[in-house]
């Protein structure tokens, strides 16, 4: 993995769903639904849309669990009945609090047309200094920053300008498309 480099694998920003910083959250949705459209040849779908300044930079991203808290009671009550997780309760005990407190609130399907006209950057993550990786960064590096950060994907730079997104889903196919041809070459140096 250290003769590839994450530019071999990162999707060109003109290729990712982005929405200026303008956008609502349904404009956000519909840029993913459509990136989405263009990639259905590729096994691995956009997970995220990028949010754009006036000047095209980078300024945040909603990824797909963003839309869905998007959705839900601000609240909180609902807030505290998440942080009882740390106290040792199950994440069972807490999902049934969640669904006894949240048993009388509208459902999410009619809260979504509220939420859908609500600014995109009201519920992007900005983004951390652990997030950025050089294009020509070794795949290795970026591997052991995506695992270290829990991150889905890294913004590829080249000097200050992010250039496109290195995908978790796309490392993970190009380590395992290594693994694979090593195993099958052992495999038939030990048969032949």
């Amino acid at each position: 993995m250290k003769n590839h480099i994450v530019k071999d694998l990162m999707v060109p920003i003109s290729e990712y769903a982005t929405v200026p910083e303008e956008a609502t959250l349904f404009e956000a949705v519909l840029a993913l639904e459509k990136a989405q459209e263009q990639y259905q040849q590729n096994t691995y779908s956009h997970r995220a849309v990028l949010i754009m300044d006036k000047n095209k930079k980078v300024i945040g991203k909603i990824s797909q669990m963003d839309f869905l808290r998007a959705l839900e009671p601000q609240d909180e009550n609902l807030e505290q009945i998440r942080e009882v997780v740390q106290f040792g309760f199950s994440r069972k005990a807490v999902a049934l609090m969640q669904e006894s407190y949240l048993k009388d609130s509208a459902p999410v399907l009619d809260v979504h047309a509220i939420t859908a006209r609500r600014k995109a950057t009201e519920f992007m993550q900005r983004l951390t200094d652990g997030e950025y990786v050089d294009e020509n960064s070794s795949l290795d590096m970026a591997l052991h920053q995506l695992t270290a950060g829990s991150n889905l994907s890294l913004l590829v730079t080249r000097g200050k300008d992010i250039v496109g997104v290195l995908r978790l889903s796309d490392v993970f196919a190009a380590v395992y498309h290594s693994m694979k041809e090593t195993e099958l070459r052992k495999a038939d140096g030990a048969t032949g």
